[in-house]
């Protein structure tokens, strides 16, 4: 028997009386009461209750116990109710640390709309491209490009990445279009600086690295985006990242026909929280309201 049972059957004796008041509101028999009456007794080591064939009355130290053993059932029903209440509403603190360019690009333009949808929910944002620890960082979402290492977390996709070279209409007017990928040497390449990311593959059958020139280096999507858009070179972009741009041609798509990467293999992007038998409300409906709006 678990000792917050005991102090609730202790606090209803005290105020029903009797044990044998107290047993009809737990629906338990009357010796089950006493015997854990005596258990608690024994364990603390003094005599919390006088016993008459009459009544029963506390202790000075009973009357001492009776008054924490209050607060204490007071404050874990309070603790149930307000946990409770996260579960059946979506409410309470939301930490989520994003990659800089697709926080920047997708998420932070959701942000306000989310949270006039559910105004009982405090976010946090961070934007680093760091791997963070859910645990230690507590962290409730992680939303992370590229390829993903094994853990125990859950990852629900948000995105395909669908890599695109893209240039503007001035620098291709200026420089000439590429009609192959291996014409990519004669051009300038605005090359991603982070590791894993800086290589460009060709993915048409199996994939194959191309010789390019890096032009330009920048561990920045949206520092990419800013030099391409002033007529630097071209860009090897993910299309969440470019897709704007292409639709009010302030980009041109190079080289449609084939298929590119940063490495060896096409990738997306991931929403990643922590295997839990229950998600919270709050994670749930922000990770619903990105893949509505996304």
């Amino acid at each position: 028997m678990s000792m917050i049972t005991r102090l609730h059957y202790f606090n209803c004796v005290v105020e029903t009386g009797s044990i044998s008041a107290a047993s009809r509101v737990f629906d338990v028999q009357p010796s089950s009461i006493s015997r854990q009456l005596a258990a608690l007794e024994a364990e603390l080591g003094i005599r919390l209750l006088n016993r008459t064939t009459r009544n029963i009355g506390l202790t000075e130290a009973g009357s001492t116990y009776y008054y924490y053993s209050q607060r204490i059932v007071a404050e874990l029903d309070e603790a149930n109710r307000a946990v409770n209440d996260l579960q059946q509403s979506p409410k309470g603190n939301l930490k989520i640390s994003m990659t800089v360019g697709f926080g920047e690009a997708c998420v932070l333009p959701l942000v306000p709309g989310f949270m006039k949808a559910y105004p009982d929910v405090n976010i946090e944002l961070e934007l680093s491209e760091r791997v963070v620890d859910l645990v230690e960082d507590n962290v409730d979402i992680a939303i992370r490009s590229g390829r993903l290492p094994d853990s125990n977390l859950i990852a629900s996709k948000l995105a395909d990445n669908d890599f695109l070279l893209c240039a503007t209409p001035q620098y291709l007017a200026d420089n000439g279009t590429p009609e192959t990928p291996d014409d990519l040497i004669d051009f300038n390449c605005i090359c991603y600086g982070y590791s894993g990311w800086r290589d460009w593959f060709l993915m048409d059958d199996k994939p194959r690295k191309l010789a390019i020139t890096e032009g330009l280096i920048v561990n920045s999507v949206n520092g990419q985006k800013q030099l391409v858009l002033n007529h630097a070179g071209l860009v090897l972009a993910a299309r969440w990242a470019v897709n704007n741009e292409l639709n009010n041609d302030r980009l041109v798509q190079v080289l449609a026909q084939h298929s590119f990467s940063p490495y060896e293999r096409l990738s997306s992007t991931y929403a990643l929280y922590l295997k839990r038998d229950l998600i919270s409300p709050k994670i749930r409906v922000f990770l619903d309201y990105l893949k509505q709006h996304l």
